[in-house]
C-alpha cells in the first residue's frame, strides 16, 4: 500500500482540494482528509487525525499535509508525527503538491515522496507574467 495521506485545514479546504485533486487523477486509495472548524481546538483535531490514521494503511508512513505552519492542524499533526518513524507534517498544501505527491506515491518511498511534496508545493506557484518573461529569456 502506498504511503497514507491526511490532509487537514481550517475549513473546508482539505475536502475540496482532494476532490479537486481526483477530479484531474482520479479516485486515490489510502488518502483521508480532517476539516477543522469553530469551536474545535488541538485535542478535537487530535482526535480526528487519530481516527483517520485508523482507517489508512500507515506501514510505509503517513504524510500530513495541513495548510499553515503553526496553525492548529500543523499543532495536531506535530503532536502525532513528531515522535513516529516515517510520520510528517507538510504546511502549505496546495493542488500542485497533491498532484505531484499522489501520482508519484506508487514508485517513491516515504523520503523521496516528502522531498516530492516540498518541490512540488513551492514549484507550483508560479506569476504569468514572470513565467512568460523566463520563457522569452531561455529563447535568447
Amino acid at each position: 500500500m502506498p504511503v497514507g495521506i491526511i490532509i487537514g485545514t481550517h475549513g473546508e479546504s482539505a475536502r475540496e482540494l482532494l476532490k479537486s485533486t481526483e477530479m484531474i487523477i482520479g479516485k486515490q486509495e489510502n488518502v483521508e482528509f480532517i476539516t477543522f472548524v469553530p469551536g474545535e481546538n488541538t485535542e478535537t483535531l487530535i482526535q480526528k487525525f487519530t481516527e483517520k490514521l485508523n482507517t489508512i494503511d500507515a506501514s510505509d508512513g503517513v504524510l500530513f499535509m495541513v495548510d499553515l505552519f503553526g496553525g492548529s492542524p500543523y499543532n495536531a499533526a506535530s503532536q502525532i508525527a513528531l515522535p513516529k518513524e516515517k510520520m510528517d507534517v507538510i504546511t502549505g498544501v496546495n493542488i500542485p503538491m497533491l498532484l505531484e505527491t499522489l501520482s508519484m506515491r506508487a514508485v517513491s518511498g516515504f523520503d523521496e515522496l516528502l522531498s516530492t511534496a516540498l518541490t512540488a508545493g513551492s514549484t507550483g506557484v508560479k506569476s504569468l507574467k514572470q513565467s512568460l518573461k523566463d520563457v522569452e529569456e531561455d529563447d535568447l
